[in-house]
């Protein structure tokens, strides 16, 4: 090993190397990337239990091989803005694609709101996920890796993004409900997510009376046990603990300090974002987590925040509802984006925080292309997923599935042949557009120039 240069380091730097002589690029323009990262916004959103592809990104609306379709019969359309009836067998009536105008995309009627903004999304469908089971497809979307012995064996990609252009952000990653991994030592332990449930827990835990204390004797003992932490750790053989002791000593100084505790309000999230009105529009806790993800970006505490939706799991007769979770899902990040659109970033004048936010959404794996006998659909190892980002092309579709039965189909030729697209592909992607080396963080995965905007 180099003298003077630490583990990871060396990891960064050959893992850099390596994928620049892959992709025929300097390693200096993987660097100039990373450094023009450093004021970026990531949202990571994960829709929990599986989706049904072909009532977004893949849409089937004809019986063709083992595809049911969804129709009047299988369906509450209703509440399905984008659904206009199309022939389909039986008497019952299947959907016509929506094809927005002046676009190559296509979508199901689930889309919603989102089909009006598309020509900012990149869509990847026959994502291959190669399990049905809910803890290994969500490991996989969010890692890149499967599960072994039911143990998470990396890094999720909040957090690796956190660690890589965040950690001295008050907040690197904040995490509700998200399937955020922190595995081995490769990260800065400050990127470590903060997980919670609710994003009002954060808000009571920053609650402090001042009855027997004031602000300066919190910030006397804050700074004395960070101190003690310290120097224990400096004669300490294991020092992690004792460190992570004093990360959070500091960082609880500067949550109290900055006044944040209304960032993480409810209440007053909803009542600053009332487009994101969870009780008027979105049912769901999503819509708190939306509010807080402008909230904290707009404010420059934050680097990444990830949150899960769930409702997607229907196997059964709960099926005729899954389009319009799905919209809700699509409205809200439609909305989200209105919103990014209005919102100065805090450090670059003249710039938006839409400029400058990454949004991935994921999903465990896709349902069947068939209704089972409960009028559900089960797990299927497909997947689509989507990117909003300025540095991934929009407007376009990338990968395919087979015509009949939804299963991945050949993409491109990668370095070992022709195949489907794979999470760890994704995200290896995803992972280079910010001049992360993929190689460092990720055992498996190509990048995908296809999905990538021209410099």
């Amino acid at each position: 090993m180099a003298p003077g240069l630490p583990r990871r380091a060396l990891l960064q730097a050959a893992a850099g190397a390596a994928l620049s002589g892959v992709l025929g690029l300097p390693a200096r323009a993987l660097a100039a990337h990373a450094n023009a990262a450093q004021d970026e916004f990531f949202l990571f959103i994960h829709a929990s239990g599986g989706w049904d592809v072909t009532l977004w990104a893949d849409p089937r609306n004809e019986s063709k091989g083992l595809v049911t379709p969804a129709t009047t019969d299988n369906t509450d359309t209703a509440p399905l803005r984008l659904w206009v009836d199309a022939p389909a067998a039986g008497g019952a009536k299947s959907f016509a694609p929506v094809t927005p105008k002046g676009s190559s995309l296509t979508f199901g009627p689930g889309i919603g709101a989102l089909a009006d903004l598309h020509d900012r999304l990149c869509i990847v469908n026959g994502l291959a996920m190669n399990t049905v089971s809910h803890p290994d497809g969500t490991a996989f979307a969010t890692t890149g890796r499967h599960l072994s012995g039911g143990r998470v064996m990396a890094s999720s990609l909040d957090a690796i993004c956190a660690s890589e252009l965040g950690a001295s952000q008050t907040f690197p990653a904040v995490s509700v409900q998200f399937p955020s991994a922190f595995v081995g030592d490769r990260l800065d332990r400050r990127a470590v997510p903060l997980t919670v449930g609710d994003i009002g827990t954060i808000s009571r835990s920053l609650a402090r009376a001042r009855h027997y204390d004031t602000d300066e004797d919190r910030a006397a003992v804050t700074a004395l046990l960070s101190e003690e932490a310290r120097s224990l750790a400096a004669r300490s053989r294991y020092t992690d603990a004792l460190n992570g002791f004093a990360i959070q000593s500091e960082a609880l100084g500067r949550m109290l300090n900055a006044g944040l505790q209304d960032v993480f309000s409810r209440g007053k999230l909803i009542q600053a974002h009332p487009e994101l009105d969870h009780k008027a529009r979105f049912a769901r806790q999503a819509a708190v987590n939306a509010a807080f993800a402008i909230e904290a970006m707009r404010r420059n505490v934050v680097r990444c925040v990830s949150f899960a939706c769930d409702g997607f799991d229907t196997h059964t007769s709960n099926y005729r509802q899954h389009a319009a979770t799905q919209q809700e899902l699509f409205d809200l990040i439609a909305a989200l984006l209105g919103s990014l659109d209005k919102t100065p970033h805090p450090t670059r004048a003249g710039k938006k925080l839409s400029d400058h936010t990454h949004i991935l959404v994921t999903s465990d794996f896709c349902r069947t292309p068939q209704l089972n006998t409960a009028m559900g659909r089960d797990h299927y190892p497909n997947n689509s997923a989507m990117v909003i980002s300025p540095r991934f092309r929009g407007g376009i579709s990338f990968g395919k599935t087979d015509p009949e039965q939804l299963l991945p189909a050949p993409a491109k030729t990668f370095q070992g042949g022709p195949r489907p697209i794979a999470p760890p592909d994704l995200l290896a992607t995803f992972l280079f557009a910010f001049g992360i080396p993929p190689l460092a963080h990720l055992r498996d995965g190509e990048v995908v120039p296809e999905l990538l905007r021209r410099s």
